[in-house]
């Protein structure tokens, strides 16, 4: 028990100077929920599901989402199986699915299915087998066939600790009875042993020969048919110690193991330790409540306190000096089986492939600068001078000063440079000893960075420039010194590499033309970092292979000879600065005996590199999610869009967040995206680790979001598109555009016709105008030929009126000459028979109409209307009524018109007065002046 107890203590100690794959921890912070994590599972997806205090957890790679538990209780189990995500809570059990806008939503079989439970009962294990679901509460067995929405139920006789699946049977502990099988839906013992009956079993695994159980308090057992025998390993002491909690395990046949106090415990598989993750060696927490791996050999680890998660199959290993034992490392060295490291704070070494602690090379202590294998021998440059070291062993051949390097000097085997803090020494070698021959005179410049072509030393100094040192062919001295200030770089360095001599800095790789003494523009080397710049000039040729290390922002550059044209082959390893943690400008890179294997130094340790894991593999780009956001909307409040399909959203809704994951989770090799929005952006966005993108104020037209990853220099295998609408606000759709045209049109038409109507207005206000003008003038013509016209008239009525008068006055004149004529005829000859013939023809001649109608016609013309008016007033008037108010409107008296009618005066009073009866005239009214106003 002793041995066992010390051996233990001795694995335990050696395992913290392990190097181990990378780790990345999550802290409740990060994740924004509880700290417990009880199950963890992976959906078809590649997302990430764990069952946390406060629900459901969602991991994408990039980013979490939090579902909280419907019941507000602890999940205790999650499954993923098919498209749905099965947990289960205090008194409940579902599952979650997906719906078009990519949240998951809960469906409670419990509820559904009506499932009466025990009273507390809480679901802690979900395992699928031959289609059936199984959720185990510590008092029953639920079997769920999703086929028909059917359970069947196994009652517990005690309680049931755990249930596992082995070989597609369905095996479960119930306390103090032992392990059970179910067969046929009945359940078979397979073991009562007092272990089984005592100590809860974690997991049973499957095994050639039987099945291997692991306890939780006495290790690892196998399983027979004649009984249950303890499996002897090495690691069982440390599992009894620390108490185990959880296991899986592992494809690659080994198996993970966690513990309550010890953390995680990986074993091969015999049962060797290969490595312990705890928070010494940079998990994030030393209980481990559940453990999982997913499709790319990921181990997942459910903490009491966190999420961690181990990407054993990384082609990257990290040596984390958490306790400052070994410092910053400035050089490496595999030499003579063991490996160097060379630090701030002295140089260690150990055994390669050791698992022990790094142990201080006596008489070392203080900065180290360089380690230089050449030939057999192995210098460290320090900070006190130049060593020779031996395995443990370190021999000062060089006090003088610090060293910053110990170079070749070509031509001489037996002679060394050495680059110091005060210029230039060589080294010469008598016997299998080094010692200092002489120091070079005339050079007293820091000479960190040396190389020698033909008799000319290059000394490249940050601050001053390159100098070229020519020395007398014993190099005793410097014959003569210059300097180049047009490459002055901090961090910068040279090295030869091919033949040439190299000049690196943050802006590019300069070579140099001894033809044209000067540094050029290398254009071989240009195309290596592409658009980044150099990190650092520090450069390293690894002998074996004759390659040529670069340091970048975002990943290492490796160069290798070329083809038969001698372009050069690179090879990116993407490994950013910020997660190899260098000392930038003293980046330092051993080459282990492992074949692919490198080593690289940080500010806390190293970094292993083995090229022969590294194989960049196929990954897709999804949408995680589409939100929308209008200007409209109170601050906070959003929505989301189906992604399936094309999006379609008002022209308020036009603030846009896109969320995207790969899935791929991968240590020091974070994913990069990479985005673009066409009809707006139509240039990709620089690369960058945020998985969302962020649109506002989007005009309306349509868009297509398209969104790619990569991972170091390998290109997801999609572009992961979105096509979407933003439409046109309300008063600018087509129907509105086409009102606005009508509504054109009839504006137009309205102008046009005020328009028209005013000018026309106007010119019919001209035209009236000139109208009226013209015929004020025409009135005024008229008026004059009116005037003109009515003095013709009033000429001509004078001119008639006196014809009428005339001829009036000369019937009246010829009728009175004929009455006396007759009366003198009568009186003459009264009794003469003789003159009654004349007699006849004077009153022929007084009874004749002639005169009359003469007299008519010209009264017609002096009065024309006179006639016409008295018949249409009077229509009763006889003609000699008619002529007696003719002669009455020429104001004739009674004597003058007595002979027009060849009457008496007398008689001519009597028509008068008949005359007015006709008429019906008054007594008192005149019948002339009535005439006279007809």
């Amino acid at each position: 028990m002793k041995i066992a107890v010390i051996l233990f203590f001795v694995l335990l100690g050696s395992l913290h100077g392990q190097d181990v794959p990378p780790i990345r921890n999550f802290t409740p912070s990060d994740y924004g929920a509880e700290n417990q994590n009880w199950s963890v599972t992976q959906g078809r997806d590649k997302l990430i599901y764990i069952a946390n205090n406060k629900g459901l957890l969602v991991y994408n790679g990039s980013s979490w989402s939090l579902y909280p538990s419907p019941n507000k209780t602890i999940m205790r189990s999650v499954k993923a199986i098919g498209d749905r995500i099965y947990s289960g809570f205090y008194m409940d059990f579902g599952f979650w699915e997906r719906d078009s806008y990519g949240v998951l939503r809960y469906t409670s079989l419990t509820r559904r299915l009506d499932i009466d439970m025990v009273p507390d009962e809480e679901f802690w294990t979900i395992l699928e087998i031959d289609g059936y679901i199984i959720f185990q509460s510590l008092d029953r067995i639920y079997v769920y066939n999703p086929s028909d929405e059917s359970v069947a139920r196994i009652e517990a006789r005690t309680s049931i600790t755990k249930i596992f699946v082995v070989d597609a049977v369905l095996y479960f502990q119930r306390k103090g009875l032992g392990v059970f099988r179910v067969e046929n839906g009945s359940e078979v013992l397979v073991s009562n042993h007092p272990v089984l009956l005592e100590d809860e079993v974690i997991n049973i695994f499957l095994e050639p020969g039987g099945l291997l159980v692991l306890t939780s308090d006495s290790g690892f057992f196998r399983l027979r048919p004649e009984g249950l025998e303890a499996w002897e390993i090495p690691v069982n002491p440390m599992l009894k110690a620390s108490r185990t909690y959880s296991a899986i395990q592992l494809r690659q046949g080994g198996f993970m193991v966690g513990t309550i106090s010890k953390g995680g415990y990986h074993l091969d598989r015999r049962g060797n330790l290969v490595r312990q993750y705890d928070q010494l060696s940079g998990l994030g927490n030393n209980t481990v409540l559940a453990l999982f791996e997913d499709r790319d050999a990921n181990i997942w680890l459910g903490l009491d306190n966190g999420v961690s998660y181990i990407n054993p199959e990384s082609p990257f290993a990290k040596f984390d000096d958490k306790r400052g034992d070994v410092g910053s490392v400035y050089a490496a060295r595999a030499h003579d089986g063991f490996l160097y490291l060379g630090t701030n704070q002295g140089l260690f070494y150990k055994s390669v492939g050791s698992t022990g602690e790094f142990a201080l090379v006596e008489g070392t202590k203080g900065q180290v600068w360089s380690l230089d294998a050449i030939d057999d021998t192995l210098f460290c440059g320090h900070h006190t001078g130049t060593f020779v070291i031996e395995g443990s062993q370190a021999l000062r051949i060089d006090a003088d000063s610090g060293t910053w390097k110990v170079a070749r000097l070509p031509g001489n085997p037996q002679w060394l440079i050495q680059g110091k803090y005060d210029g230039l020494s060589i080294l010469e070698k008598e016997g299998r000893l080094w010692k200092v021959r002489n120091k070079i005179d005339g050079f007293e410049h820091s000479s960190r960075f040396v190389e020698v072509l033909d008799r000319t030393v290059f000394v490249n100094h940050e601050y001053k420039g390159i100098f070229k040192v020519a020395t007398d062919p014993g190099f005793s001295k410097a014959v003569s010194v210059t300097v180049d200030t047009t490459l002055i770089g901090y961090d910068s360095g040279i090295i030869k590499y091919g033949g040439e001599l190299l000049y690196a800095y943050s802006e590019g790789i300069f070579r140099y033309d001894p033809e044209g003494d000067r540094f050029v523009k290398d254009t071989t080397l240009k195309a290596v970092y592409g658009k980044e710049k150099n990190l650092s000039g520090r450069m390293h040729v690894d002998p074996t292979n004759n390659s040529l290390w670069l340091f970048g922002e975002s990943s290492i550059y490796l160069v290798s000879p070329g083809n038969l044209l001698g372009n050069p082959k690179v090879q990116v390893i993407p490994l950013a600065e910020k997660e190899r943690n260098g000392i930038v400008g003293y980046e330092s890179l051993g080459v282990l005996p492992e074949p692919g294997n490198y080593l690289i130094g940080t500010r806390s340790g190293y970094m292993v590199i083995d090229l022969n894991r590294y194989a960049p593999k196929e990954f897709n780009i999804a949408l995680a999610s589409v939100r929308y956001e209008g200007r409209h909307l109170q601050s906070g409040s959003e929505s989301l869009a189906e992604i399936a399909k094309a999006g379609e959203f008002t022209h308020r809704e036009n603030n846009l967040d896109f969320s995207f994951f790969t899935g791929e989770y991968v240590p020091f090799r974070p994913p990069m995206y990479q985005y673009r929005l066409d009809g707006f952006y139509p240039d990709w966005s620089p690369w960058s680790e945020n998985s969302q993108a962020s649109f506002r104020n989007l005009p309306p037209g349509k868009y297509t979001f398209q969104v790619r990853a990569r991972i170091g220099d390998q290109l997801s295998g999609n572009t992961a598109s979105y096509p979407f609408v933003i439409a046109q606000p309300w008063y600018r759709t087509r129907l509105m555009w086409a009102i606005y045209a009508l509504m054109l049109a009839l504006a137009g038409w309205v102008i046009h016709t005020q328009y028209r109507n005013y000018y026309r207005k106007k010119q019919n206000r001209l035209l009236e105008r000139n109208q009226r003008e013209l015929d004020l003038a025409r009135a005024r013509n008229e008026r004059e030929i009116v005037k003109l016209k009515n003095d013709q008239l009033r000429k001509d009525f004078r001119k008639k009126s006196n014809e009428l008068a005339a001829s009036t006055m000369s019937i009246i004149k010829k009728n009175e000459i004929l009455n006396r004529v007759r009366k003198q005829i009568q009186d003459r000859f009264r009794d003469s028979g003789s003159i009654q013939p004349i007699i006849q023809i004077i009153d022929q001649s007084l009874g004749q109409d002639d005169d009359w109608e003469l007299f008519k016609e010209a009264f017609n013309h002096s009065d024309r209307e006179f006639l016409n008016k008295l018949k249409a007033a009077h229509p009763e008037l006889s003609p000699n009524d008619i002529r007696l108010c003719a002669y009455l409107r020429l104001n004739l008296t009674s004597k003058e018109i007595a002979p027009l009618f060849n009457i008496s005066p007398r008689s001519v009073e009597i028509k008068r007065y008949r005359l007015r009866k006709k008429m019906g005239l008054e007594h008192d009214e005149n019948l002339v002046n009535y005439l006279l106003t007809l």
